[in-house]
């Protein structure tokens, strides 16, 4: 199933088909096999089985929506269901000195819905064998940003990169945060004593 309205549409549906057996004096309590799926599908059209298949499976999505302003702009994507981030591209071949940093385009906008943020972050892929990152990984594109995604890339290498057009160059994170119309930022005195109070880098022993 697309979306929600088709979802919504399927359990019509089945509403439909509830009336039907009951007006047609059919045990619903009954065992599957006593049910005349045959005679259902003719009535209304539908695969009682597949329909509840796909209900079974059916996953509510997020919506994100985006746009490509770029001829060559790549769709985002996730390439596995259970990926935390999509895929970001370059849509320009950009040269990268020795240890040096450049801001690639990626050639698309997003529409960001409120109370989250995109985070654009170093692929690990390009990190471990192209030695490239995301130098503010993870960089943050606010919920009031509606612009071209850019990413900051970092070459650690001591010899240049050329990074192609339509190379993979980060992903993108969909996440929850507080954004300021969320926050009170209240002064105060002092702050409250906790277990760890001010100990902060190696207090741990690292």
């Amino acid at each position: 199933m697309e979306n929600q309205k088709e979802f919504d549409d399927m359990q019509e549906k089945l509403a439909q088909l509830k009336d039907y057996l009951s007006s047609n004096m059919v045990d619903e309590t009954e065992e599957d096999e006593d049910i005349d799926y045959d005679l259902i599908k003719s009535e209304f059209g539908v695969d009682l089985l597949a329909i509840e298949d796909e209900i079974r499976s059916h996953k509510e999505r997020f919506p994100l929506k985006f746009n490509l302003i770029h001829p060559d702009a790549i769709e985002p994507k996730y390439n596995y269901e259970s990926d935390s981030g999509f895929d970001l591209y370059s849509v320009e071949e950009i040269l990268i000195p020795p240890f040096g940093r450049v801001l690639v385009p990626t050639g698309i906008c997003f529409d960001i819905p409120e109370g989250l943020e995109i985070q654009v972050r170093t692929k690990s892929g390009l990190a471990i064998n192209q030695g490239l990152m995301v130098l503010n990984s993870p960089g943050t594109v606010d919920n009031g940003y509606n612009g071209e995604v850019k990413a900051i890339i970092f070459n650690t290498n001591n010899s240049e990169f050329k990074i192609t057009k339509g190379m993979k160059v980060a992903q993108g994170v969909l996440c929850p945060v507080f954004a300021g119309q969320y926050v009170e930022l209240i002064k105060v005195s002092e702050i409250k004593e906790k277990d760890r109070n001010s100990k902060g880098f190696g207090s741990t022993g690292i």
